[in-house]
């Protein structure tokens, strides 16, 4: 497969002369505070005219994140499990949501989070973002009798809705390289992503219905990476095909 600016440009012209609708949405996830850094994606977003959804951490978030979302009603918020805190073993993925606690008392912590959410930012969405994008399954079974009615991942999904009734709605673009330094995986890495999702929905061995998810985390981006944001909505927002969605919109479609 082809990467690069040029080959981002081929593909979208390929859903357009199609009469295709290539749409995208934006998750940041490890919103706690009303940070420098969380000024830098708002206005980014409101430069660009697109509002990302705002996973917050609701054991961390502050009354001042809560003003400025208060400000930012085009931003939708979503539950970004309750500490972000790891409770796998030393040798295994980092998890705060996995099987490592008795389901009981995970999904007891989720609703403590939810309710302070729901204190601090009324209007959030009822939409669970696992922190590391990881979820035991026997939990994940069990959200929907907590009141989520959203799940959010990382990867192509295989259905709008989990065996559990649950809208899914994942993200697939990644452009922070985590074990090389958390700088800018580059434009090569980062555009492979996007176009590896594009062209299966296209060809239809992916939904092609689920938008294409660029996930960002504003605390820890270089400027290298807030670049790479900024061209690829602007990039992609030169073609009449393309639209980016509101998570309000995705998660109350189905």
């Amino acid at each position: 497969m082809q990467t690069g600016w040029r080959a981002l440009r081929e593909e979208l012209q390929r859903w357009q002369d199609a009469g295709l609708a290539a749409t995208f949405w934006w998750r940041d996830d490890d919103a706690e505070d009303d940070t420098a850094q969380l000024g830098r994606l708002l206005r980014l977003a409101a430069a660009l005219d697109v509002a990302p959804a705002l996973a917050v951490i609701p054991a961390g978030a502050t009354p001042a994140l809560a003003q400025r979302l208060h400000n930012t009603p085009q931003v939708d918020v979503l539950q970004h499990g309750y500490a972000h805190l790891n409770h796998a073993p030393a040798a295994e993925k980092k998890a705060e949501l996995g099987a490592h606690r008795a389901v009981q008392a995970v999904a007891g912590e989720l609703t403590l989070g939810r309710q302070r959410l729901i204190t601090l930012v009324p209007a959030c969405l009822p939409v669970l973002v696992p922190p590391w994008n990881r979820i035991d399954q026997r939990l994940l079974a069990r959200l929907s009798e907590h009141g989520y009615r959203g799940i959010s991942t990382f990867s192509a999904r295989a259905a709008v809705l989990d065996a559990q009734g649950l809208t899914r709605v994942n993200t697939h673009v990644d452009p922070i390289a985590w074990r090389g330094g958390r700088g800018f995986c580059g434009d090569t890495v980062a555009l492979r992503q996007v176009l590896e999702h594009l062209s299966e929905r296209r060809l239809g061995r992916a939904d092609r219905t689920e938008p294409t998810g660029l996930l960002t985390h504003h605390l820890v981006q270089d400027d290298d990476c807030w670049a790479f944001c900024d061209r690829l909505i602007t990039e992609t927002r030169a073609f009449d095909s393309v639209t980016w969605e509101l998570a309000r919109a995705l998660f109350s479609a189905n």
